[in-house]
């Protein structure tokens, strides 16, 4: 290979999406058992220096996209299928050694849980220096003395101090902020957020997106952020896809949804989100039934259980995907901006 992954890449900026995934399917289940579908022909385009939400209830299959797209799904019971692409480069055909050099430098991921991401007895300067010292031919001093300016970039004190300290030492929003310091430690082209404030409360969370957003601006990386909070999608993305059970069933620009979704399903998860001029006493429009109550989409629309909007013909054929000019929908009844969906009063 006469040029590195990274040349690879670099060598037609803008011409091409960063990231392409096309048709992902990924399927879980041991040999003689029942295969289920997490992710069920997922396609989307990430730009450079885009910003892309990834929005949807627990178990929709953000996650696993994510983990297929940096190569850490467990080879053991996963089918894998698909295409993802980094510029030029086919990510689904690089060997273990190939994808770890990409992993960390071009692409990397801030993961859920700080305290399960990070070794409990390993200090967090040595497991920031790790990375650096990893994909860049630095000194060991040079490698920690980098560390150090991360952890003053994300806004932790005294970083110095914190450098000796174990992950059991800091806060939550700190071990947080260590994560995004890791990630951002290579300056990589393309960073993946999997609900990088779940465990944190309202004020911590705010103040981790605030360095988020700052750091991913000042690097220029392209983002991928997986969410269920629309709220979080709204200050952060350019573009949003809303998945539910496998497969995306809405993609269009921030302004576009927010202001005229057309799945039912869209307007459920925005219809549940509290807003400060709504009237004091007035409940939530919470979308009923389980992520769990679903049809599988070979018979159906999936969301069709738990959708107020539904037709018969929703429970007998699968809804494509299709194209509104300023949006794709995967619906046989969308919503109408002039009246409101069953149920819902105005």
């Amino acid at each position: 290979m006469t040029m590195s992954l990274h040349d690879t890449v670099s060598a037609h900026p803008g011409r091409q999406p960063l990231l392409t995934v096309r048709d992902l399917r990924v399927e879980f289940g041991l040999r003689g058992q029942r295969r289920t579908s997490a992710v069920d022909g997922v396609s989307f385009d990430i730009r450079p220096g885009e910003h892309v939400g990834l929005v949807g209830e627990s178990g929709s299959g953000k996650s696993v996209t994510s983990l297929a797209i940096m190569g850490l799904l467990p080879r053991r019971g996963v089918r894998t299928s698909g295409e993802i692409r980094y510029g030029d480069v086919d990510l689904m055909s690089l060997s273990r050694n190939e994808m770890s050099q990409l992993r960390g430098r071009d692409i990397a991921m801030v993961f859920q849980d700080p305290m399960t991401s990070l070794n409990p007895v390993v200090t967090v300067g040595v497991q920031i220096a790790e990375v650096i010292s990893r994909h860049n031919e630095v000194s060991r001093k040079e490698a920690r003395d980098r560390a150090g300016d991360l952890l003053r970039k994300v806004g932790i004190p005294d970083p110095v101090r914190r450098l000796k300290e174990y992950p059991h030492q800091l806060s939550g929003g700190m071990r947080q902020r260590v994560l995004i310091a890791i990630a951002l430690a290579c300056q990589p082209r393309l960073l993946i957020a999997d609900e990088p404030t779940t465990a944190l409360d309202v004020t911590i969370q705010a103040q981790v997106l605030e360095v988020l957003k700052e750091l991913v601006a000042d690097t220029g990386a392209a983002l991928l952020m997986i969410t269920h909070d629309l709220g979080v999608v709204a200050g952060l993305c350019d573009r949003v896809n809303v998945m539910y059970a496998g497969r995306i069933v809405e993609s269009t620009t921030r302004d576009v949804l927010f202001e005229e979704p057309r799945h039912p399903y869209t307007g459920g998860l925005l219809g549940s989100i509290p807003r400060l001029d709504s009237p004091r006493g007035e409940p939530l429009t919470a979308i009923p039934g389980s992520p769990t109550n679903v049809l599988p989409w070979p018979q159906g629309c999936a969301f069709a259980p738990r959708c107020q909007n539904v037709l018969e013909v929703c429970t007998t054929q699968t809804p494509e995907l299709t194209d509104e000019g300023v949006r794709h929908v995967r619906c046989h009844n969308p919503l109408d901006p002039s009246r409101p969906a069953r149920g819902e009063t105005r």
